[in-house]
């Protein structure tokens, strides 16, 4: 049986290698942010069940942030802190 490789404009080439690599980057950074969105929707979701008043300026700066790491230790804080301004620590 024969192979089948495709002959269109492009294929293997450097063109193509870019096209894929910003694909795979894009993908890979679509899924970080959906971390993000997902764990800022966790820290205010824990603090509304706890009815910890929850002020705009917390929710923008939550919902805005994209840094794991700081999420991470947000959504810690918001298990035990009593007003919205906690998660932020001595930041």
């Amino acid at each position: 049986m024969a192979t089948y490789t495709p002959n269109f404009p492009g294929s293997n080439s450097i063109v193509e290698e870019s096209w894929l690599e910003g694909r795979a980057k894009g993908q890979s950074e679509g899924k970080a942010e959906g971390k993000a969105e997902g764990k800022a929707e966790d820290i205010l979701h824990i603090l509304h069940v706890r009815g910890v008043e929850i002020p705009d300026s917390v929710r923008e700066r939550v919902v805005g942030c994209t840094d794991l790491d700081v999420l991470g230790t947000w959504l810690d804080r918001s298990l035990s802190a009593t007003h919205a301004d906690e998660l932020f620590g001595e930041e």
